[in-house]
């Protein structure tokens, strides 16, 4: 048997979110990009470690895709697009944040909401993202190459439409 959860955040919810992410900000301090991305990854590491809630492991996949965005050589992320996607990845970074991750089952739910925030966010990124993996994907089988052999230039000169493809990944369960 499931059951299925709707969780409605009002407004108050979200500034709550909202605070807890310029928390992470100010507690991120001078990291640099590399450390938040790194920090965010080990978030994902440690969720593969337990026993998640489909929901929650369904953003977290979407969150290992934002990590996978900016370390994508072939992506070549602009400078402004990065600054974005590693904003919304400091709140990964913060051990501090709403429910400790070590919380069983629970630990991960706000970071789930988190992702969901973030994804909304950065959708037009995201999408164009997984259009490029796609159309790396099919290139590189066409060649008879790697997909990190082909990068974004080719992309933007095909531009083909969207499914979930090759991509540097961590987040994988088994």
């Amino acid at each position: 048997m499931s059951l299925s959860l709707t969780i409605e955040l009002n407004d108050q919810d979200l500034a709550h979110f909202k605070s807890a992410l310029e928390a992470a900000h100010k507690a991120a301090g001078d990291r640099s990009p590399d450390e938040i991305v790194s920090a965010a990854a080990a978030l994902l590491e440690n969720a593969q470690k337990v026993r998640l809630p489909d929901f929650i492991r369904e953003r977290l996949e979407r969150l290992d895709d934002m990590i996978a965005m900016v370390r994508d050589e072939g992506w070549h992320l602009d400078d402004e697009d990065r600054r974005h996607v590693l904003s919304a990845l400091v709140y990964f970074a913060d051990p501090k944040d709403v429910i400790p991750d070590h919380v069983e089952v629970l630990g991960f739910l706000d970071d789930a909401i988190m992702v969901e925030l973030c994804v909304r966010e950065l959708r037009h990124e995201l999408e164009a993202y997984d259009e490029f993996c796609e159309y790396r994907e099919r290139e590189a089988r066409k060649r008879g190459v790697e997909p990190s052999a082909v990068g974004r230039t080719e992309w933007l000169d095909a531009r083909p439409g969207y499914t979930r493809a090759w991509r540097p990944s961590l987040f994988r369960f088994r």
